[in-house]
């Protein structure tokens, strides 16, 4: 595996694992209606991180396909979550920033 791709494979970990905090952290909110696109984004792109991370490690022929696919979803979720003051937020949104600069590095 390539240095880009093992770059790629870390930020992939981490952004799963911000958006998975940051979907139950939303979830504990006062207001969850306010937080359900946050929500809905977190899991769309712990998915495709889940999915991109398993696309690396097994040398899919899919990857760069995927890779553009998380780029796209890791932006939505970043602007979504900028917009929440709350650390989980904030924090997921980094992530999620480094995981699409990760991404698109391997296309």
């Amino acid at each position: 595996m390539n240095a880009a791709y093992k770059e790629c494979l870390e930020a992939v970990l981490d952004c799963l694992r911000a958006c998975n905090v940051c979907f139950d952290a939303c979830l504990q909110e006062e207001d969850v209606k306010m937080m359900a696109k946050c929500i809905r984004l977190d899991r769309e792109c712990a998915d495709v991180c889940a999915l991109l991370a398993q696309a690396i490690m097994r040398n899919s022929p899919f990857t760069q396909q995927i890779a553009r696919l998380c780029a796209e979803i890791c932006i939505r979720c970043a602007e979504e979550c900028a917009k929440h003051a709350h650390d989980h937020c904030q924090q997921c949104a980094e992530a999620c920033r480094r995981c699409a600069e990760a991404c698109q590095a391997i296309q």
